[in-house]
């Protein structure tokens, strides 16, 4: 996920400026580059690789200059090399940009036939010489920057300068995330505040279609049509550091709680109006795409929920057959790939040794190609994969995955409608899902509002040794997640199963001692679940039940708890469940006293076999 960070200001912004890149690492990038504005002159410097290759470029022949832009890109149109990598001069202009811009091919066309000559296959390099156009037939570089986004369809947000007004920085944001840092003679633009907390802890977050033009005096904001628009300034309670705990009694609790943030962040540019956006899956992603007839996911712990969940998905909407398998497994033994098999890893930390080991198994067996879903930019499955999907989490320190785990399944929900669009699912069918995944982040920030019923409800389990976790359909998976999550760190044993396997066996542990943790959206597998909730009743145990607001659930005179959810849809619902068992797990093992971030005999990444 590309980072950017601007500054206008009354000291060298050089340095500035490769901090804010430094903070913004996490995000994932394969390049990096700065620009700097000073009597009418750029400097430029720009790398392939880290931050740290294209600062010493910078150290080596250092320039000053108190307005700037620089640029983290994460490769989607042309290869990662130093001509792909951001700024973007053309002309008077010099421009960063993160998103995608899905009609750039037809305005490169237009340019070109203008005498415009291009040195990167960017769609970036495009919208600079649109401003240059646009600045030559007299516009000041605000109403060119206005101008130039009218065209754009995609996702965008951007910085631009100018040679010919030097102590401005203008930016736009559609679709993607950009900020301003409120200084004092200074100001500054960023993709996120963690790139500002260096500078300013004053924040004001542009919002959809906002054009901003900052300078050491201030920043005016306009909308699309021109018009100045006022946005709040919020003081922002971001640390220089990322990873310390803040409010929160532990890292878990913390990464449970940024879950909406990063389900959002996960999603920003890949998915618009009019439903995911191309190369979304990296060069060449769409094409290869193009070409799948079936689905093999590989991949361990939690990771391998997220894939179960994602077999339901794929399998209902695309109509493509999938298979799920934990990696420990796949390897010592003699898969069977039909023809147009796409191998999925998903990994959080992209390290994972039987993962890893199952993907370079994977390159002999015939594979269409392989696709990484993980956390972690530099980690060996992203350098490994054919195709790659970032989920953006960010820092995860707790050893029990949460975050990773939503952000996991936002990635797959994106594969899920691209596969489905391309299989020719139903338009209205497809704007409907996407719509629910639009709303996935906000979800979940209600979901999490459940806190203060789970802690009394968390009470009851104090003295517990064992529990039963229940679910049908793409929602097993879900009660899968909350039995790993409850025995990861309280140290109570759990098992889940499918809600109708529970006459099959399980029941013969059901009573009063046995808590029965049961998921219930509303939808066709309800009247079935009510009937198996039906069969604990009446061994006399307790059921917890975690029902879908407009499920009709009766709670009956029986021992048991009924938590209402709104899960937003049927297609987002195991994200939004998968937030109260969580909430339940951690606070379970809060007043068991058990060490919640670091549970014992477990590690963040299992890097052995």
């Amino acid at each position: 996920m590309c980072g950017i960070v601007a500054a206008a200001a009354q000291r060298d912004v050089a340095p500035l400026l490769i901090a804010g890149l430094k903070a913004l690492e996490y995000r994932g990038y394969d390049s990096a580059g700065l620009a700097v504005l000073e009597a009418g002159q750029v400097h430029r410097v720009r790398a392939k690789g880290k931050v740290r290759e294209m600062e010493a470029l910078y150290l080596a022949d250092p320039f000053p200059g108190g307005t700037g832009i620089a640029h983290t890109r994460w490769a989607t149109h042309g290869v990662p090399n130093e001509a792909n990598a951001h700024p973007h001069m053309v002309g008077r202009v010099t421009l960063v940009h993160n998103g995608i811009i899905e009609n750039y091919v037809s305005l490169r066309t237009e340019l070109q036939a203008k005498g415009y000559v291009f040195t990167s296959e960017t769609d970036t390099e495009v919208m600079a010489a649109l401003v240059d156009v646009n600045i030559s037939k007299g516009m000041s570089l605000r109403e060119a920057v206005l101008a130039t986004v009218r065209e754009l369809e995609g996702a965008y947000a951007i910085a631009v300068i100018s040679r010919d007004e030097p102590g401005r920085v203008v930016g736009a944001r559609r679709g993607a995330p950009l900020l301003i840092g409120v200084g004092i003679g200074e100001n500054f633009l960023g993709s996120d505040a963690q790139a500002l907390v260096q500078v300013t802890n004053k924040i004001i977050y542009l919002e959809e279609d906002d054009v901003v033009e900052i300078s050491r005096e201030g920043a005016r904001i306009y909308t699309l049509d021109g018009k100045p628009v006022e946005r709040a300034t919020h003081e922002s309670e971001l640390s220089a550091d990322a990873v310390e705990r803040g409010e929160y009694r532990h890292y878990m609790q913390k990464e449970i709680f940024e879950q909406p943030r990063a389900v959002a962040n996960t999603l920003e540019a890949r998915i618009g109006a009019g439903g995911v956006l191309p190369n979304v899956f990296g060069i060449g992603g769409d094409e290869l795409l193009a070409k799948v007839k079936g689905v093999h996911i590989i991949a361990c712990g939690t990771s391998y929920h997220a894939g179960m969940v994602a077999k339901y998905w794929i399998e209902e909407y695309a109509r493509l057959p999938v298979s799920v398998e934990v990696a420990s497994e796949y390897r010592y033994r003699e898969a069977v790939v039909p023809e147009g098999t796409l191998f999925i890893a998903i990994s959080q930390s992209g390290e994972t040794a039987d993962t890893l080991a199952a993907m370079r198994e994977s390159r002999r067996r015939g594979y269409l190609g392989t696709l990484a879903i993980c956390n972690v930019p530099e980690s060996s499955a992203v350098r490994e994969a054919d195709l790659k999907l970032m989920t953006r989490a960010g820092p995860e320190i707790g050893v029990a995955s949460t975050k990773a785990f939503t952000t996991q399944l936002a990635a797959l929900a994106l594969l899920t409608l691209h596969l489905a669009k391309q299989q020719g699912l139903d338009s209205a069918r497809y704007n409907d899902l996407c719509a629910q995944l639009h709303r996935l982040p906000r979800a979940i920030d209600e979901a999490l509002k459940l806190e203060p019923q789970i802690i009394e409800l968390a009470a009851s389990f104090i003295p517990r040794h064992h529990a039963l976790f229940l679910g049908r359909g793409a929602h097993f998976p879900v009660a899968l997640e909350g039995s790993l999550k409850l025995k990861e760190i309280s140290y109570i044993h759990a098992e889940a199963y499918p809600a109708g396997e529970l006459k099959h066996g399980p029941l013969a542990l059901v009573d009063e001692d046995m808590p029965v943790v049961a998921v219930a959206p509303n939808g066709p597998l309800l009247d079935k679940l009510k009937s198996n909730l039906q069969e604990v009743r009446a061994r006399g145990g307790e059921l917890i039940v975690f029902a879908d607001s407009a499920a009709h659930i009766d709670g009956g005179a029986t021992r048991g708890s009924i938590l209402r959810i709104d899960a937003g849809g049927d297609f987002i619902a195991p994200a939004v469940f998968t937030v109260p068992l969580q909430l339940l797990a951690y606070h379970v093992a809060v007043l068991r006293g058990t060490d919640v971030d670091q549970p014992r005999n477990l590690a963040k990444s299992v890097t052995v076999e």
